[in-house]
């Protein structure tokens, strides 16, 4: 098991007022799985994606990495998880824009400690077709190949999990397309496991695990 969340609970304070997000969601996550979370926009998706990428904390229930209670660890423990076995896909790329794609891509590499695996990150640029594209800045990117660059940024670690918050939300249809195929083509050729959160039905339904979170709480659903 790569992650377990059971009866996580978000809620935010607002003077005298509590607005709850979700209650009591649970979620399991193994090697291979390809989860994705529809909801509309509100819903809370982004918030518990972060908190399954220990980038937030719930108000109550647990979160375990490779049966660690992430609760229990130091700050420094998490963010090592957060390094070497989490990988982030945004819906804004987050690419630096002063560094070429292949820098970008060798970050992860390189908080880890090290000059970074340029072999690796030329073989997964080609892997996803912009070899050709590896030393253009992102600015010379198309949106849908920065979002690529992100997505190779991610698995530059091999981490065990990849969260994507919404990463079609800001492409047409074509580059939309072409980022879910690739997210099933990674899932397929390495087992990468991903917890891909959306809007969109189309991308809710190459998910082999489907959720639908709706008025705070997480159920399986076939609706998509």
């Amino acid at each position: 098991m790569i992650l377990r969340a059971k009866n996580l609970s978000k809620s935010f304070r607002n003077g005298t007022k509590v607005l709850s997000v979700f209650s009591n969601v649970s979620l399991n996550i193994e090697k291979g799985d390809l989860v994705t979370i529809m909801g509309s926009s509100g819903a809370g998706k982004s918030t518990l994606l972060n908190i399954l990428g220990t980038l937030d904390k719930p108000n109550s229930g647990a979160l375990m990495m490779d049966e660690k209670d992430v609760a229990t660890l130091s700050q420094n423990e998490i963010a090592k998880i957060r390094n070497m076995h989490l990988g982030f896909v945004f819906q804004f790329h987050h690419l630096l824009p002063e560094f070429s794609a292949l820098e970008n891509v060798l970050i992860p590499n390189q908080i880890a400690g090290g000059e970074g695996n340029i072999s690796k990150g030329k073989e997964l640029l080609d892997y996803i077709g912009l070899s050709e594209r590896m030393d253009h800045f992102p600015s010379q990117l198309s949106g849908g190949e920065r979002l690529r660059v992100a997505v190779v940024r991610a698995l530059m670690n091999e981490p065990k999990l990849v969260l994507a918050d919404e990463p079609t939300g800001n492409l047409d249809l074509g580059n939309a397309n072409r980022l879910v195929n690739l997210f099933k083509k990674i899932n397929a050729d390495l087992n990468q496991a991903f917890i891909i959160t959306t809007h969109n039905s189309e991308v809710a339904a190459i998910g082999n695990k489907r959720f639908y979170l709706e008025g705070g709480a997480l159920s399986f659903s076939d609706r998509f």
